[in-house]
């Protein structure tokens, strides 16, 4: 397969892709930067945002812009569905499989055309619900 400029795994590329990849907390953009920086210490913030876009557009990764939250990143490209904590904004992958099924209900019934979904679940972590009963429970 070729890639032109834009497309090409280069190195920074792959190891941004590796470091979100690395982890299941849907890092942020920053904390991306401060992970690579380590590995590519002359790397700037501007050229990780650039090559986030990229491993959107290539479909390596997932941006997730969640109510409420700053924009993360998922190294799971698949469909699939989020859990974000109300306090901390932790962000956790929801354990359902995609609804299909929406989309296919709502095909017909409207003029837009379907592309896709989007389904959050809120709440809170387990280390916030637990300081939340601790300070219930100091009353």
């Amino acid at each position: 397969m070729e890639f032109d400029k834009k497309t090409r795994m280069t190195r920074q590329r792959q190891v941004i892709l590796e470091e979100i990849r690395r982890t299941n907390k849907h890092p942020a953009a920053d904390e991306i930067y401060e992970r690579v920086r380590k590995q590519l210490p002359r790397i700037s913030l501007g050229t990780v945002y650039r090559n986030l876009d990229v491993l959107c557009e290539l479909g390596e990764i997932q941006r997730l812009e969640l109510s409420g939250a700053m924009k993360r990143y998922d190294g799971n490209p698949k469909k699939h569905y989020h859990i974000r904590c109300v306090c901390c904004d932790r962000v956790d992958d929801a354990p359902i499989a995609p609804l299909n099924k929406l989309e296919d209900d709502l095909y017909g019934t409207t003029v837009f055309e379907i592309i896709g979904h989007n389904l959050e679940f809120t709440g809170l972590c387990p280390q916030c619900s637990r300081q939340r009963n601790q300070r219930q429970t100091a009353r």
